[in-house]
């Protein structure tokens, strides 16, 4: 594959790469709270599925879907593990949950930033989610949903109350904010660049 700078592809990058960092570091954070089974939607080129599984014994399964065949293809042949699998399909398609069936836990990273239908989306994502399941969701900071994005690769950037907006059909959410490798409940008058929602479907 080549790395457009869109995707993240660990063996194309410089190990220093901010990008390559930060989302790592995004992955070991949802690491805590992963268990059963796990669906990876919009998982690109698999590498979270590694990290996931590292020393976790409370991991069944890990079902990553992307909307691209190549990076789909690029996982099967280079993170494939015993309890991974891999499937294109988009994340906007309302039957996934009777396609793929229900999870107890979902990352879904750098995502709802990038198409129309992010209300679709999220719907979605609580229709995958099995009750008392838990959904890791993050996106970057923005200016808000009716302002241009400076990234060439998003749709919306979100303000922090129309990210929770969006997500309120979940019962709990706990808000927290990244910065290069550091994800925690904000500290008043510190600098964010992502917020990481950790959400909960009862």
């Amino acid at each position: 594959m080549e790395y457009t700078g869109e995707r993240v592809i660990p063996e194309l990058m410089n190990p220093k790469n901010g990008l390559l960092i930060e989302h790592i570091a995004r992955y070991k954070f949802a690491k805590k709270f992963a268990k059963g089974r796990v669906l990876d939607i919009a998982c690109g080129v698999g590498y979270g599925s590694e990290i996931l599984l590292e020393d976790n014994r409370e991991i069944k399964e890990i079902v990553g879907i992307d909307i691209c065949k190549d990076t789909i293809e690029y996982a099967k042949k280079h993170y494939n593990f015993p309890q991974t699998s891999y499937f294109c399909d988009d994340a906007l398609n309302t039957r996934l949950h009777e396609i793929y069936g229900t999870f107890d836990t979902i990352i879904s990273f750098e995502t709802i930033e990038h198409f129309r239908g992010d209300e679709i989306f999220i719907n979605n994502l609580y229709n995958l989610l099995k009750p008392n399941g838990t959904l890791i969701i993050s996106t970057p900071f923005g200016r808000g949903k009716n302002y241009p994005c400076s990234c060439p690769f998003h749709v919306y950037q979100y303000t922090e109350e129309e990210f929770l907006e969006i997500l309120k059909p979940f019962n709990e959410i706990t808000m927290y904010h990244q910065v290069d490798t550091t994800i925690e409940i904000p500290k008043k008058d510190k600098k964010y660049y992502l917020m990481v929602a950790v959400c909960r479907k009862k």
